[in-house]
Order: C-alpha cells, then structure tokens, then sequence
C-alpha cells in the first residue's frame, strides 16, 4: 500500500522521502541544506510504535510517546520558517501521545499554539489511518467513512495548529524522559511480563532494556 501511496505522490510531482526518522532530521544528510526553508509541516496521529504486550499509556512504555513530541519539535526548529506552521492530528483520548505532549512541546520550543480544529472539519480529514500494529495486515480503518479507531471516536480527532516563533534567545538542551531502567523492568508483571518466570523473565527484560537504551540514546540536534 505504501509504495502505491508513493508512486501517487510522485506522479503529482512531489517529493517524497520515505522511512524518515522525525526526530532526526538536523543529522539527516537528505535534509541539508534545507535549513529554515520550511513553510509547513503536517504531522498526522503521530506513535511512536507498539510494544507487544503493553497498552500506549502503560508508563514502562509511554514515555517514548513523549519524547516522540519533545524531539519532533526540538528537530524542526532548525528547518522552519519563522512564521512557518506546524498541525498535529491526534484524538482527544489518544493515551499514547497525548494532546498535553503535543502542546506543552510545541510551546517549550517556540511554537506558538494559534488553534485547535476538528480534524473532520480540515481539508486533509481522508487521510488513511492505520493501526501501527499486527492488525494493520488484515484491517484498516475506513478512511472513506471517516471511521476512526473503536476506542476514538472520529468527532474527537483534532488538528492541533502552531505558529514557529523564534525569539533568538539560546534554548536549554532537550529534556527527554528517561525510560525504566533493568531493575523496573525486571519487577514488571505486566504486559509481555504475565506469565514469563525465572530466567525467560529476565531475558525479556534485558531485550526490552537493550531497545530503550537504543531508543533514547543519538544525537538529538535542534
């Protein structure tokens, strides 16, 4: 479906660049020399991606949700226009990003919040969501009926809308949230944790310690 999706844009004439990390763009050799060229940029229900086991709002797992935001931000300001726009589409009850991630890292990067619209009511409302999980290969929901996911109501998508509003002042380093370290990891008895004893246990937790590690470690420029 993705390389269709592709294909599309490109015979529209656009430029697509695929597979790229958001919070990474200052250190992605495809995105120099468009520093502060950026008028625009739409971010649709943004995740950052299912841990088996865990809901998105498990605090073992939701922290990466945050710095999903914290970095997005912090990335952009490096290639945004003053004035530029950035909209943020997510739902209301999202548990994952949630909206107070979205707005309050927009506002300690100098994005001015300038409003917030139903996203049924914005020219892009078609756009076809997917689950980000196993469900994606058999199930999608409808885009064409405006269907959302069963747990988020459609009427409670949002478009949150920011301004960039740099004020030239020197920004503090990026303060990100640091996930659970080994010890937690091992006492968690829930989620993937459930039924796993002894040393299968605590392989699961060394795993999912090594990915964090991975996850929160770079060099986030902005």
């Amino acid at each position: 479906e993705i390389d269709q999706s592709i294909a599309t844009l490109e015979e529209n004439f656009a430029e697509v660049l695929h597979g790229v990390d958001c919070t990474q763009i200052a250190t992605n050799p495809q995105f120099k020399g468009m520093e502060g060229s950026f008028g625009a940029v739409y971010y649709n229900f943004p995740h950052s991606g299912a841990i088996q086991g865990f809901f998105d709002g498990h605090p073992i797992v939701n922290w990466r949700h945050e710095n999903l935001m914290r970095l997005f931000f912090r990335a952009l300001r490096g290639f945004m226009k003053p004035g530029g726009v950035v909209k943020v589409a997510s739902n209301l009850g999202a548990v994952g990003v949630r909206y107070s991630y979205i707005i309050g890292s927009a506002i300690e990067n100098e994005f001015l919040h300038i409003e917030t619209v139903p996203f049924l009511e914005w020219h892009l409302h078609r756009y076809g969501r997917s689950y980000g999980d196993k469900r994606d290969i058999y199930k999608r929901p409808d885009a064409t009926n405006n269907q959302s996911y069963n747990a988020q109501a459609a009427d409670r998508d949002m478009v949150y809308c920011f301004s960039y509003a740099p004020t030239g002042e020197q920004m503090p380093p990026q303060f990100v949230r640091v996930p659970p370290n080994l010890k937690t990891l091992q006492a968690c008895t829930d989620g993937p944790f459930k039924n796993l004893q002894g040393q299968a246990k605590q392989n699961m937790a060394q795993q999912l310690y090594k990915r964090f590690v991975v996850e929160i470690s770079g060099t986030h420029v902005g």
